[in-house]
């Protein structure tokens, strides 16, 4: 037998020749493998979770913008025109944000409300690796819109 080769037996008669400074390779392969799966595993899955509270978070925000764009204001309406009234709107709108439990600003300018709303999103699974919130952040508009804006 040459010298720095390892001779086992693995079935019946059958010898398996291996280099002794090669043992381990594939245990070192398997582990490096694994962690790789590991990890893309959990962004999948960590990713896939941020995805849908962004989702939720830009179905809130949009329908706090429409509830604070349809607050008109009564003097504005008295005096013969429409227009929205800030304070009403805003209310409104934040009014909306915590009957579904999101924090958030609202804001308008002219006829327009804007609703921003940031969170973050624990993960599942890349929390292991140190990484164990993603940040959520979307903006949703209106605008009071009332009459006929376009020809059919």
């Amino acid at each position: 037998m040459r010298r720095g080769y390892c001779v086992r037996r693995k079935g019946f008669g059958q010898r398996v020749t291996t280099r002794l400074d090669e043992a381990g390779s594939l245990t070192a392969f398997v582990a490096v493998l694994s962690l790789s799966l590991f990890v893309l595993v959990g962004i999948v899955v960590d990713a896939g979770r941020a995805i849908a509270a962004r989702s939720a978070a830009m179905t809130e925000a949009q329908q706090a913008a429409r509830a604070g764009a349809g607050q008109i204001s009564v003097d504005a309406l008295r005096s013969g025109q429409i227009e929205i009234d800030p304070g009403a709107a805003v209310l409104a709108a934040d009014e909306f944000l915590a009957s579904v439990g999101q924090l958030g600003t609202a804001s308008v300018v002219g006829q327009t409300v804007t609703v921003h709303i940031a969170s973050t999103e624990s993960t599942a699974i890349l929390g292991i690796i140190g990484i164990n919130a993603i940040t959520v952040s979307v903006t949703a508009s209106a605008t009071y819109v009332h009459g006929v804006t376009q020809e059919d």
